[in-house]
């Protein structure tokens, strides 16, 4: 598992072995960050199920002034923090070992708010729902910013409040759906 775009390129990172984790294929990698590529230089960035932190990493590779990587696993956690390490991104990092919602309710205490967010939790969980369900009504993203999710089914919204479904691509069994925040609280269009 290698980095694939940014400065970072070519770059390996250890973790594609993690239990309970399945990181994105290189080839969809590649196609959400040429689709995201303008969203990215000066970003803050949130990579809820980091796993080895592939794409919060590349994320970073590709400008995103620092991500936030959370997984409730400490194994993950582990191979995460020695990928950071090895990468000499410690400055544009910050790990938090803890479950979904919870790490999503201390960024809303935390007011902490999002350029683009990587959702790509394990395929039989009911946390991608939650999570943004969550993400849209407590303001999460910033205007104009970008939730990536993978998925195995199209289980997820075309719409929400103020996130619109803006690109679904298939790739084998996943899909990837992009949203982006178009309205405010109140529902208005922005």
């Amino acid at each position: 598992m290698k980095v694939i775009s940014g400065t970072l390129k070519g770059r390996n990172l250890v973790g594609y072995n993690i239990k309970g984790t399945r990181p994105t294929m290189d080839r969809v990698k590649e196609s959400v960050f040429a689709t995201i590529q303008n969203k990215l230089v000066n970003s803050v960035c949130l990579d809820l199920y980091a796993g080895s932190g592939a794409m919060g990493i590349e994320a970073i590779s590709n400008g995103a002034v620092n991500c936030y990587f959370v997984d409730c696993s400490p194994a993950a956690v582990k191979i995460l923090k020695q990928n950071i390490t090895s990468l000499n991104i410690k400055e544009r990092s910050h790990v938090l070992e803890t479950k979904d919602m919870k790490a999503l309710q201390y960024f809303v205490d935390g007011n902490i708010s999002f350029d683009l967010i990587f959702l790509d939790p394990p395929y039989d969980s009911p946390c991608l729902s939650q999570a943004m369900d969550f993400i849209d009504k407590n303001s999460l993203l910033k205007n104009n910013g970008l939730v990536v999710c993978e998925l195995l089914n199209s289980s997820l919204l075309g719409e929400y409040k103020t996130l619109k479904l803006l690109k679904e691509k298939k790739y084998g069994s996943k899909i990837v759906k992009i949203y982006e925040k178009k309205y405010n609280m109140d529902g208005d269009r922005i």
